[in-house]
C-alpha cells in the first residue's frame, strides 16, 4: 500500500500541488548558468510558459527596481555561507504592467566536491493580498496616530501579571513626566491623584477582569510643578494568552473643555454686559424660593432717561452707564440677594426675608446708586434716575409671572408719581399700569399661539408711484384675537411680551408660521416677506440655527426673507445686532434699520450696520407735507441712503397730501417705498399668486 502512495507521488503529483497552492519554483545552475522557471511560475505572473526564457538573470529582469539590489544581497548572503536560507519580499513584473509582489525562499541544494554551491532551489510565493492589507493596515495606524494626536489622547497599558506600567509620550507630557522610557513606576500614578478624586479614579480604572467593558472616568491631577489638570480616561481590559491580562487606557487632557463648560453654563445664566442674573436664571431663582416658602421681596427697577443718555453719548456710554448701575445695585444688596438685568435698561431684585423698613433702605440705596452711576466724562453734566416698584411675596401659590407684575405695577406707579422714587404694590392702589392685566395679557399671548387665536397679518410695501407688483415685499405683523373675539393691537401685547421675556418665542411663531404657510409663493417669486425682530430674539445665539432649520423645512428662500431691527433693540445688545446683520448678509437675507431718525445714535448704526433698507420714522413722515424741518429731514436721510445704496421706506403714510409729497420726493430723490395699511397676510398672499395679476 505504501509502495503505491509512493509510486502516486510522480511529476503530475507535485506539479498539481505547485499548482494548487500558487507556488512558482525556480531551479538555478550556477555552473552553466541555466535557471529553471515552474509553468506556474510564469502563469504567477500572466505569462505562458513558452514565452519565457530560462535564463538565470530573468528574474532580475523583471524585478521592481528599488527591490534588485536588496534580493541579489540576500541571495549573495546564502551563497556566501552568512545566512542559511534565502528569504525575501520582492516586486515582479506582471505581464500587463502592473507589479506582483511575491516572498521568495530557497537555499542551496547541491555542492560540488569542494563544497562550494553549484545548485539552488527555491519557490516564490504571490503575497500581493496580504501586501495590500498591510499597506490598509498602515494607513489606517497613520490615521489612528493622527486622529490620538489631534484629539491629544495618550495611550497607557498596565500588565498585571509582572505589575509593569508603559505610558507613551503624550500620556508623560500630560502628566508632566519628564523620561527617556515608556515604563514607569507601576504606583506613579496614583501620586498625581487629587485627593478629592482619589478613590472615585482609582475604582474607575479597576477595570473587571474578563470583560471588554470600556469604563469613563474624569478626574483631576495636581502636576509635580502644583498645576491642576482635569483629565478623561477610557479603560479595558485586554486578556492574553499564558498572562493575567492587560489593563489599556487612554488619556486626555480636559481642563480647557472644562473651563469652556463652565464659561458656557455661566454665560447661560448671567447677561454678558452687567454680569447679573439674566431673565431666565432670574426666573428660576424666584420661582425656587417661592416654591421653598421664603418670604420675599421683588424690586423692579426700570432706569429713567437712559434712551435720552444713548441718544446723545452713543451705545458705549450706555453700556458703560449699565454697567456701572449694576455694580452700583449689587453694593447695596445684602448677601442672601440676587440682582438681575430683565433686558434693555431694566432690573429685577430678589431680596429674601426682607421687610418694609429693609425694603425701603434698599430702594433708597439703589436711587442713590442710579444717581451717581459713571456716565463718562463727556456726560458729566447728566445723570440717571430709577423708578422702582416693591412687591412682597409670602404665598407659595404665587407665580413668577404675578410676582413681577406686582412689582411691576409699582414702578408704573413710582413713573407715574414723578420718577426717581420707589412705590410699593398694593392690592388696592390703582397705578393706572396694568401691571396684573399685563401678566394676564402675556399668558393669553402664549395661549394665543397655541390655541391659533394669533393672526397674521402684512403690510404691503410699494414703489412710490408703482403697483406692489414692482416690489412685491411685505412686513410681516401679528394681530392677537382675545378670548371675547376682539383685535388686539400690537401696542397692547408686544410691549408686554418683551417684558415677561416671551417676545423671542413670538417672533420665532410668526417666522415659522409665516414661512411654513407661504414658502410656496416665496419660492416661485410671488412674494417676499420681512420680519420684525425684538432685542430678546436679536441677542439669541440660535437663532439662526432656528432660521436656517426652518428654511431647509419649508424651502423658503434665504434671498426672499428680510428682518428689520429697530434701534431700540440694538441698544440693548449692540454687540448682538452686529453679529446678526453679519449673519444675515453672509445669507444673503435683506436687513432694514427700523425707525431711523428717532435717536441721536441712528446714524452710528447706519455706519456699523451695512442694511439693504432705511425706514424712516413714521415722526418725520405724518406731518410732512406742514413742516419744513421734516421735509429737510427726510431729503437728508433719502440722500445719504442714495448714496450708500439702501432703500428708503417711508412709515405713518395716512393722508393723500403726505403720498403727494413723498412722490415728488422721491422722484428727485430715487428709489423710495412707502407703508399701506396692514391687512390679513393670507389675502395678499392669495393676490400674490393669482395668475397675471398686477396689484396696485
Amino acid at each position: 500500500m505504501a509502495g503505491q502512495i509512493k509510486k502516486s507521488r510522480n511529476g503530475t503529483f507535485w506539479a498539481e500541488a505547485l499548482e494548487r497552492a500558487h507556488l512558482g519554483v525556480w531551479d538555478w545552475d550556477i555552473r552553466t548558468g541555466d535557471c529553471f522557471y515552474s509553468a506556474t511560475w510564469a502563469r504567477m505572473l500572466g505569462y505562458d510558459e513558452s514565452e519565457l526564457a530560462n535564463t538565470s538573470d530573468l528574474w532580475l529582469q523583471l524585478t521592481h527596481p528599488d527591490d534588485r539590489e536588496r534580493a541579489q544581497a540576500s541571495g549573495d548572503r546564502h551563497i556566501a555561507g552568512q545566512t542559511e536560507t534565502i528569504e525575501t519580499e520582492l516586486r515582479l513584473r506582471h505581464k500587463d504592467g502592473h507589479w506582483v509582489w511575491v516572498l521568495d525562499r530557497g537555499g542551496i541544494v547541491e555542492r560540488d566536491a569542494s563544497g562550494k554551491p553549484v545548485r539552488l532551489m527555491g519557490v516564490q510565493t504571490d503575497i500581493s493580498r496580504q501586501k495590500a492589507a498591510e499597506a490598509e493596515l498602515a494607513q489606517v495606524n497613520v490615521r489612528f496616530r493622527l486622529a490620538l494626536a489631534a484629539s491629544g489622547t495618550g495611550i497607557w497599558h498596565h500588565d498585571i501579571g509582572v505589575n509593569k506600567s508603559y505610558w507613551d509620550q503624550r500620556t508623560r507630557d500630560i502628566f508632566g513626566l519628564v523620561a527617556d522610557s515608556d515604563e514607569v513606576a507601576a504606583d506613579l500614578w496614583h501620586s498625581y491623584l487629587h485627593p478629592d478624586d482619589k478613590d472615585a479614579a482609582e475604582d474607575a480604572h479597576q477595570a473587571p477582569v474578563g470583560t471588554d467593558g470600556v469604563t469613563a472616568s474624569q478626574y483631576r491631577i495636581i502636576k509635580r510643578d502644583g498645576e491642576i489638570r482635569h483629565v478623561e480616561s477610557l479603560v479595558r481590559f485586554i486578556a492574553s494568552a499564558g498572562s493575567a491580562g492587560q489593563i489599556l487606557g487612554t488619556v486626555r487632557d480636559i481642563t480647557e473643555e472644562k473651563l469652556r463648560a463652565l464659561e458656557l453654563a455661566y454665560a447661560a445664566r448671567h447677561d454678558a454686559l452687567t454680569g447679573l442674573w439674566n431673565r431666565a436664571a432670574f426666573d428660576r431663582l424666584l420661582g425656587d424660593h417661592i416654591a421653598m416658602g421664603v418670604p420675599l421681596a421683588v424690586f423692579y427697577v426700570d432706569l429713567d432717561y437712559f434712551k435720552a443718555l444713548n441718544d446723545f453719548a452713543g451705545h458705549a456710554a450706555g453700556d458703560l452707564a449699565l454697567r456701572s448701575v449694576a455694580a452700583g445695585i449689587r453694593g447695596c444688596l445684602p448677601p442672601l440677594a440676587h440682582a438681575a438685568r430683565l433686558g434693555g435698561d431694566e432690573f429685577a431684585l430678589l431680596v429674601p426675608h426682607c421687610d418694609t423698613s429693609q425694603a425701603e433702605r434698599i430702594a433708597v440705596a439703589v436711587l442713590g446708586a442710579v444717581r451717581e452711576a459713571d456716565l463718562g466724562p463727556a456726560t458729566s453734566s447728566r445723570r440717571l434716575a430709577a423708578s422702582i416698584g416693591i412687591a412682597f411675596v409670602d404665598d407659595g401659590k404665587t407665580t413668577v409671572a404675578d410676582a413681577l407684575a406686582c412689582a411691576d405695577d409699582a414702578c408704573y406707579a413710582a413713573k407715574a408719581a414723578g420718577r426717581n422714587r420707589f412705590s410699593v404694590f398694593s392690592a388696592n392702589a390703582k397705578s393706572g399700569s396694568g401691571g396684573l392685566n399685563a401678566a394676564r395679557v402675556a399668558a393669553d399671548t402664549v395661549d394665543a399661539m397655541e390655541e391659533g387665536r394669533l393672526i397674521l397679518f402684512g403690510q404691503e410695501i410699494h414703489l412710490l408711484g408703482k403697483p406692489w407688483h414692482d416690489s412685491r415685499h411685505v412686513e410681516v405683523l401679528a394681530r392677537l384675537v382675545a378670548r371675547n373675539g376682539r383685535l388686539v393691537p400690537p401696542g397692547e401685547f408686544i410691549p408686554v411680551a418683551e417684558r415677561f421675556g416671551i417676545a423671542s418665542r413670538l417672533d420665532r411663531w410668526i417666522i415659522r408660521t409665516a414661512l411654513a404657510r407661504h414658502g410656496a409663493a416665496m419660492r416661485s417669486g410671488a412674494l417676499t416677506l420681512g420680519f420684525n425682530l425684538s432685542a430678546q430674539t436679536l441677542s439669541d445665539p440660535q437663532l439662526w440655527d432656528f432660521v436656517d432649520s426652518v428654511i431647509d423645512e419649508t424651502g423658503a428662500p434665504h434671498s426672499g426673507i428680510g428682518f428689520e431691527i429697530t434701534e431700540t433693540a440694538a441698544v440693548t445688545n449692540f454687540d448682538a445686532a452686529e453679529q446678526f446683520v453679519r449673519k444675515a448678509r453672509e445669507r444673503k437675507c435683506r436687513v432694514s434699520l427700523d425707525d431711523f431718525g428717532a435717536g441721536m445714535s441712528s446714524f452710528e448704526y447706519l455706519r456699523r450696520f451695512p442694511v439693504d433698507t432705511i425706514k424712516i420714522d413714521g415722526s418725520f413722515i405724518q406731518n410732512i407735507s406742514e413742516s419744513r424741518f421734516d421735509r429737510e429731514i427726510v431729503l437728508a436721510i433719502t440722500s445719504i441712503a442714495r448714496s450708500l445704496g439702501c432703500h428708503v421706506v417711508g412709515e405713518k403714510i395716512e393722508r393723500q397730501e403726505t403720498l403727494i409729497m413723498l412722490s415728488e420726493m422721491g422722484v428727485a430723490f430715487g428709489q423710495g417705498y412707502l407703508l399701506h395699511k396692514p391687512e390679513p397676510l393670507e389675502a395678499i398672499v392669495a393676490r400674490a399668486t393669482m395668475p397675471d395679476r398686477r396689484s396696485a
